[in-house]
């Protein structure tokens, strides 16, 4: 951790709405003059889409029916870790983008599947915002939770991820749901060990609930709307939340724990600026003041 150069992560395994968190995010940082910068999780993939294409047909071919984006070895996580460390030290590091569509390709003048060049952050930024699904992994070889000041686990119950997965897939990528399916069945090993231990070192948890049917998530139609769902808001250390500053607040919430919120799914944009909000001024104002 470091009070000159704060480090947020944000860790949430796909679809799970982290890209949402992350425009909620960018309001409290225009809002309180707040000076990030920025990495995508997929910036540090090992492989770019051919190349991950074949290591997957290797590995199959050997045996190995688990490997994916998920998986350590899929991710340069060493790397990750050093700009972590570094910007914790110096303020300075840097970052890449995965192009993934022909959209990203005419801004980036990179062809789709493939990395841009590394890039150095902007200069005197006040903190650096992680999103991704790697941002709190302890495991033998790195530990990026000891670098990051504020930790945050973004997740659906599990059928509600693999119906947005199933339905983003077939829409925007053209899968069927036979091979959306598989993906899903070979992600399972990588998601239990590598995914899920990260949200027992988050500081709080956003997870999402639906209170509709989703028993079956390969034949369901559509995805259950923010309506159709509640938050559960996890704090790891409760001390010095206001729980009832936040729930006379957020209409519709209660406390189900002594450490938990419960919110409608609608609010939870709401939440979070409550929640964040105070914590990043907080932050954003030590930095400063430990810089000068």
């Amino acid at each position: 951790m470091s009070k000159k150069y704060p480090i947020i992560s944000v860790v949430g395994s796909s679809g799970a709405g982290t890209s949402t968190v992350k425009n909620t995010f960018e309001q409290i940082f225009r809002r309180e003059g707040v000076k990030s910068v920025s990495i995508e999780g997929d910036a540090f993939h090992r492989f770019n889409r051919a190349d991950m294409k074949a290591e997957l047909e290797r590995r199959y071919a050997a045996g190995d029916a688990t490997f994916s984006h998920f998986s350590y070895e899929a991710n340069e996580l060493k790397e990750l870790e050093r700009v972590f460390r570094e910007y914790g030290e110096t303020g300075r590091g840097r970052t890449r983008t995965y192009v993934h569509d022909d959209a990203e390709a005419a801004r980036t003048g990179v062809a789709p599947g493939n990395f841009t060049q590394w890039a150095p952050f902007e200069d005197n930024s006040d903190l650096l915002f992680y999103e991704g699904l790697h941002g709190c992994v302890v495991n033998d070889e790195v530990n990026l939770v000891r670098h990051a000041d504020l930790k945050l686990g973004v997740v659906p119950v599990i059928n509600l991820e693999w119906i947005q997965k199933i339905h983003r897939d077939r829409a925007q990528r053209g899968y069927t749901t036979e091979a959306v399916t598989d993906v899903i069945l070979r992600r399972m090993y990588a998601y239990v060990h590598c995914i899920v231990p990260q949200f027992s070192e988050t500081d709080i948890n956003f997870q999402r609930v639906p209170v509709v049917d989703t028993s079956n998530p390969f034949i369901a139609r559509w995805i259950p709307t923010p309506d159709e769902s509640l938050i559960v808001i996890r704090f790891k250390n409760p001390r010095g939340i206001d729980f009832p500053y936040l729930t006379s607040m957020i209409a519709g919430s209660w406390m189900s724990r002594a450490n938990s919120i419960v919110v409608p799914g609608n609010k939870q944009d709401l939440a979070m600026q409550l929640i964040l909000t105070p914590l990043i001024e907080r932050m954003v104002r030590e930095a400063r003041r430990a810089r000068a």
